[in-house]
């Protein structure tokens, strides 16, 4: 089987490395990190103009009417370019959670405003530090109003509409919100990373409309918590690759007792383990990406082992990073911090690494029953 990318998909990923390595260099990431701008809003706009924001949006809805592996191709050149804007709340959350369980008139009122990059979309899913899990769920949706506290939440304090779980009854549901309704409190938190935001949003009897049934509420937040996971995934890739480019070409250059860094044994070595690293989250990803495209029924499983594998890759990546700069690797004038930050904050986004492989185990453990 070929996980491969076509040649149109390739040139998709190319056009839109040459648009970021132009548009949105470190230093763009660097200017919104020690600024008081949550994003970068000029990137915003011009991603939104090349039509990338609605790449699996059906035409219909006014997206680009492409699909999850052209997402996919996309997403890795933005954790590539460390970009400093909404793109995985409003496209991997949002806009997936909408085409997913949206009725036909809710997908009209809000997908095309998503892709048009009028409207940022977040998901507001945990309700403390670290839990993603269903059970920790306690803001409440009743009679049409949503009350509660979600935290952290991705962009929190800059998106314009949010995908909120919640309790309907014994039931888990999803809530669709405006987040410039009466009962909605913002409070920015501090994120490791300056150059994504975070926030707590409080909820209080604020109108909101259901997302999908109540009955299936419970597995369609584990959908979209598994297509994230492939996009994520790729965002995390395109991360740690560009790290890993960055650290090679300095352990080339780098000249220590009359030679290149690089030509030492210790060195070669734990550039290999990278690289190692970096493949096997390719691979994982890649399959991931197929079993999303494709609706496969494999896509729990892939999912899980997607967003596990690049979590560890770019952890590693960016630790890696800093240790073999050596002194300057620890310095605010060079550019490691930002693969750490982004990194830390990519891999504590929709749970950690180490939950999702406990749900791979499960989630194995089941099929052979």
């Amino acid at each position: 089987m070929n996980f491969d990318f076509s040649d149109d998909q390739k040139l998709l990923r190319k056009t839109a490395h040459d648009f970021l390595s132009e548009h949105a260099p470190l230093s763009l990431c660097r200017a919104v990190l020690e600024s008081d701008a949550p994003y970068s809003d000029t990137l915003w706009k011009s991603v939104a103009e090349l039509g990338w924001l609605g790449t699996a949006i059906p035409e219909e809805y006014g997206g680009a009417g492409f699909g999850h592996l052209e997402l996919a191709a996309i997403a890795e050149e933005i954790g590539h370019a460390l970009a400093p804007i909404p793109f995985a709340s409003s496209v991997y959350f949002a806009t997936e959670a909408i085409l997913l369980a949206g009725s036909p008139a809710q997908k009209q009122a809000y997908l095309p405003q998503l892709a048009a990059g009028a409207r940022i979309g977040t998901f507001a899913h945990t309700e403390q530090a670290g839990e993603a899990d269903l059970g920790s769920i306690t803001a409440a949706f009743t009679n049409g109003t949503l009350t509660g506290i979600k935290w952290p939440v991705a962009d929190g304090d800059t998106a314009h509409c949010a995908v909120v779980t919640a309790r309907q009854g014994a039931d888990t549901v999803l809530a669709l919100v405006d987040l410039s309704a009466r009962g909605v409190t913002r409070k920015p938190l501090r994120s490791i990373d300056p150059s994504r935001s975070l926030a707590e949003l409080r909820f209080d009897a604020t109108p909101a409309e259901l997302l999908g049934d109540a009955a299936s509420g419970a597995a369609t937040v584990q959908k979209i918590m598994d297509r994230a996971a492939v996009l994520l995934a790729f965002e995390q890739l395109g991360g740690a690759t560009r790290a890993f480019e960055i650290t090679r070409e300095y352990c080339l250059s780098r000249y220590a007792f009359g030679r290149p860094i690089a030509s030492f044994q210790a060195i070669k070595h734990r550039l290999a383990d990278l690289y190692v690293e970096i493949e096997l989250a390719r691979s994982n990803a890649y399959y991931g990406a197929w079993a999303l495209s494709t609706d496969s029924p494999e896509l729990p499983v892939a999912a899980c082992g997607a967003r596990a594998s690049a979590s560890d890759a770019f952890a590693l990546a960016s630790q890696e990073m800093i240790q073999l700069h050596g002194g300057v690797g620890y310095t605010w004038e060079f550019d490691c911090h930002l693969f750490y930050r982004r990194a830390k904050y990519l891999g504590a986004l929709l749970g950690s690494a180490h939950q999702w492989r406990e749900q791979l185990v499960q989630r194995l453990a089941a099929e052979e029953q």
